[in-house]
């Protein structure tokens, strides 16, 4: 496991290389599970951006409802501890118990690392509050969980858009760096946008939560 950087100035905040810490997760055995609750410890607010970069790996798998259905309720997961400001990610046993098969894991640092590696000459740590304020946490939160729901619905084609949006805010998190969640704030307004509200999922999702829960 890749030794994280510490941020100049926030010493419970740490930096950690996308790239890297993908290259470290595919050494070894390709039919070993990587469990999630042993990748994750020990690495306080990064947590969320590692599991985020996980969660987006069943995005890019080629099966019709298996990214959403596996990726989503993850991308909610992060979502909802960062809206109600958990410093530290919380997994319940079930899942920390679970986790990808390497195997999966080489395929998507095969399918991603080259991007990886020319985004690297741009992203850099800064603009730090848009990554700690409160507020903005809370923003960063509410738009992983609306984007959670939007990857789980069985929307047409949306699978890759969703994770390479989602990669963004991974990336961000990861990466320390607060312009690149800008960015991915817009994107991710915009998505919700045009593949929630103007399709009419999200508020079709809305409306049956809304009825399940009060009837």
């Amino acid at each position: 496991m890749p030794r994280p950087e510490a941020d100049a100035g926030a010493s419970d905040h740490v930096h950690i290389g996308a790239r890297a810490l993908l290259d470290d997760f595919a050494l070894g055995d390709p039919s070993q599970i990587l469990r999630l609750g042993d990748l994750l410890s020990g690495f306080g607010q990064s947590a969320f951006g590692m599991l985020l970069l996980l969660a987006v790996l069943p995005a890019f798998i080629p099966i019709p409802g298996v990214g959403g259905a596996i990726g989503g309720p993850l991308v909610i997961l992060v979502g909802s501890q960062l809206l109600l400001g958990l410093s530290q990610l919380w997994l319940p046993g079930f899942l920390a118990r679970r986790g990808p098969h390497r195997s999966a894991v080489i395929t998507f640092r095969t399918l991603v690392s080259p991007w990886l590696k020319r985004l690297e000459k741009l992203i850099k740590p800064r603009l730090h509050g848009v990554l700690d304020h409160r507020i903005a946490l809370c923003f960063t939160g509410l738009l992983l969980v609306v984007l959670g729901i939007l990857l789980a619905l069985p929307i047409p084609f949306t699978n890759y858009v969703f994770g390479v949006l989602l990669l963004l805010f991974a990336l961000a998190l990861l990466e320390r760096d607060g312009v690149l969640m800008l960015i991915a704030w817009t994107a991710g307004v915009a998505a919700i946008i045009v593949f929630g509200l103007l399709s009419g999922e999200l508020v079709s999702a809305a409306n049956a939560l809304i009825h399940h829960w009060f009837g």
